[in-house]
């Protein structure tokens, strides 16, 4: 069960990073959820996988196969966080298409990198 895991945790972030090159920024977004939760299922899968207890602790002490919690619970924010990057990113996904009606990475930077027109030119720069 390990090795599926583990390939499936390699695989999640092969293809994050993949996406996350890509010059649309809807691969960007897309790329941060899918690394995001490859990240989510290395952390769970750390809680060790073939617990047969549930991990409470009785007088008698805390069963010796019992999962580990605490990834469990880390990996429950991490997917609250990342639900949120995710609605926040595409909210700036939205406003750029509204801004420059394209959400091409170039494009975006040619434009930010213009200056203000209420700004005066740089000194050295022609008026043509």
């Amino acid at each position: 069960m390990e090795i599926i895991v583990a390939i499936t945790v390699g695989l999640l972030v092969a293809i994050g990073i993949w996406m996350l090159l890509d010059r649309g920024l809807l691969r960007v977004v897309l790329g941060i959820v899918v690394l995001g939760n490859g990240v989510n299922l290395a952390v769970f899968s750390a809680g060790r996988l073939d617990g047969r207890a549930a991990a409470f602790v009785t007088e008698a002490g805390a069963p010796a196969l019992a999962a580990n919690p605490l990834p469990q619970a880390l990996v429950l924010t991490a997917i609250v966080i990342g639900f949120a990057l995710f609605v926040f990113a595409l909210a700036v996904l939205k406003r750029s298409w509204e801004l420059h009606g394209n959400v091409e990475t170039d494009r975006i930077t040619a434009v930010a990198e213009e200056p203000a027109p209420d700004l005066p030119a740089p000194a050295g720069e022609d008026k043509a």
